[in-house]
């Protein structure tokens, strides 16, 4: 498979490792010193494309791929304001997306946990919960898309919170603390806090490849389909 990789920064040169390692092609690896390039490739030469870069190229970059008819699959976060628009363009153009805020099998195992425990919580008003994340100095978007999107779960499975706040407490929000310290593993850590005791759930990530090795699998089974997916469909979780 010809894989195109938008974005080469540490994700990116870690995808295009698994991805020859997988036997896979990289005929295409698209950066900031020639971003312009991303218009001239087409699908006659690019299988799928593999988006990780910043929340504010992110649409454009999508964008671009699905109207060239490539398949693109992102795991840019801080761009959610916008995923309506290129949902809309994906169906549009009969294309193929798929965006998630993770793509490690254990971040999104994680992520039906929170939503199980937030459900078993909901009764116990006496526990307050909280999100806490820890990344390295050059993550940019604060709080990260994975606690975003553990706070979603929570909120959609307590009636009691209905958004979330970042590193503030607010009535009614889930408070979503950040850390960026230098070459620190991904941490994400959930805890419901009583005046006697507490509850606590955490991923803690080892390293990046299993991020690059799930977007590079999630690529090999999205290439010949057509729609807007998500890491549900491909993980068959429930």
């Amino acid at each position: 498979m010809n894989i195109a990789i938008v974005g080469f920064g540490k994700m990116g040169k870690l995808i295009k490792e698994v991805a020859l390692g997988r036997g896979h092609s990289i005929p295409v690896i698209i950066d900031w010193e020639n971003h312009a390039e991303l218009k001239s490739i087409s699908a006659r030469n690019v299988d799928v494309a593999i988006e990780f870069t910043q929340p504010e190229t992110a649409f454009d970059n999508i964008s671009v791929c699905l109207q060239q008819g490539i398949p693109v699959i992102s795991g840019t976060t801080g761009w959610s304001d916008r995923y309506d628009e290129i949902v809309a363009l994906c169906k549009k153009q009969n294309g193929t997306f798929l965006s998630a805020s993770n793509f490690s099998l254990g971040v999104n195992i994680f992520f039906r946990l929170n939503e199980w425990l937030a459900r078993v919580m909901q009764p116990y008003k006496q526990y307050s919960p909280e999100i806490h994340e820890v990344h390295h100095l050059e993550k940019l978007d604060k709080p990260s898309g994975t606690a975003i999107t553990l706070a979603e779960g929570i909120i959609e499975n307590n009636d009691d919170i209905s958004g979330w706040a970042a590193d503030v407490r607010q009535d009614g929000a889930i408070s979503i603390w950040s850390e960026r310290e230098k070459e620190v593993p991904g941490t994400h850590t959930i805890t419901y806090t009583s005046e006697t005791d507490k509850i606590e759930i955490k991923h803690l990530a080892k390293s990046r490849e299993g991020f690059a090795l799930g977007a590079v699998l999630v690529a090999e089974w999205i290439r010949d389909k057509k729609g807007v997916y998500t890491m549900d469909d491909f993980l068959k979780i429930i």
